[in-house]
């Protein structure tokens, strides 16, 4: 048995067939983890979802900011942007079933020594917070209160946590966090609209939020997706960066838990070039 671990789909899924046949994947005995943002802007969405949602028995995913959008469009509290890619999947008979399938999965997985999270922890966390914070928000997103939720969850503010925060704007931070960061101070003050390898201008003391050296969970193996720019390289061997901007032309990357093994397929147009 193994466990295999694949950054940000996006929609791209013979990227992700050519990379589950290198590997000789057997659902029947190896699982597949996914760090979240499955769908949109690539090309294949419906079929990366219903995809997914059949291998579910061998298959542990945790939800991105994409995949939140889409439950948040398809809620009808926002409209979807001009570079979405969901149209297909909106319109499709099953809809129904795969978003309530999408609607049940988890925003933080731990298990093996390893804890998959979509963006990252930040610093002022432990993991067993983290998991107990996810845990607000999984039980709203599976409530009667999704909707409002979904009406709620965009934004930047506030920019920080704190244990006095409540109701939708507790849930809005945590969110933010767990699929949507990337630089924070090391008190946990976000940059969201940084992007690339470094943060844009700022008089913040800003870093990778893996990168502060105090932070509760320097000594937890942590797998992340979200940050294509960072190509997968983060010099920090328990800070794994899974997004490795397949849907931007680059590469679809695989890591397996037990060996540390990396399998990758470079890709264009959402299809694998090899």
């Amino acid at each position: 048995m193994s466990t295999y671990v694949v950054g940000d789909i996006q929609g791209c899924l013979q990227p992700l067939k050519c990379l589950l046949r290198k590997v000789q994947f057997d659902p029947a005995k190896d699982v597949l983890w996914s760090v979240g943002d499955v769908v949109n802007r690539g090309p294949k969405c419906l079929k990366t979802l219903r995809f997914l949602y059949k291998m579910r028995g061998s298959l542990v995913m945790v939800l991105g900011n994409h995949d939140l959008h889409l439950l948040g469009v398809a809620a009808g509290v926002r409209a979807p942007h001009r570079s979405d890619t969901f149209d297909k999947l909106l319109a499709a008979p099953d809809r129904d079933t795969l978003l309530d399938w999408l609607l049940h999965r988890p925003l933080i997985h731990r298990e093996h020594g390893f804890t998959m999270v979509h963006a990252g922890i930040p610093p002022q966390w432990s993991v067993s917070q983290a998991m107990g914070y996810a845990g607000e928000v999984e039980a709203v997103l599976r409530s009667p209160d999704c909707l409002v939720f979904f009406q709620a969850m965009y934004g930047n503010e506030p920019a920080v946590w704190s244990d006095d925060l409540s109701g939708m704007t507790r849930l809005r931070v945590i969110t933010n966090y767990l699929t949507r960061m990337r630089f924070c101070t090391k008190k946990g003050v976000l940059d969201l609209t940084s992007k690339g390898t470094t943060p844009n201008k700022s008089k913040k003391k800003l870093a990778p939020w893996f990168a502060h050296p105090g932070r509760k969970t320097a000594g937890d193996k942590i797998l992340f997706g979200h940050w294509a720019s960072l190509e997968g390289v983060t010099g920090n061997p328990n800070a794994i960066a899974l997004d490795t901007g397949c849907v931007w032309g680059r590469k679809l990357s695989l890591y397996q838990l037990e060996t540390g093994q990396w399998t990758q397929c470079q890709c264009r147009n959402g299809k694998c070039r090899e």
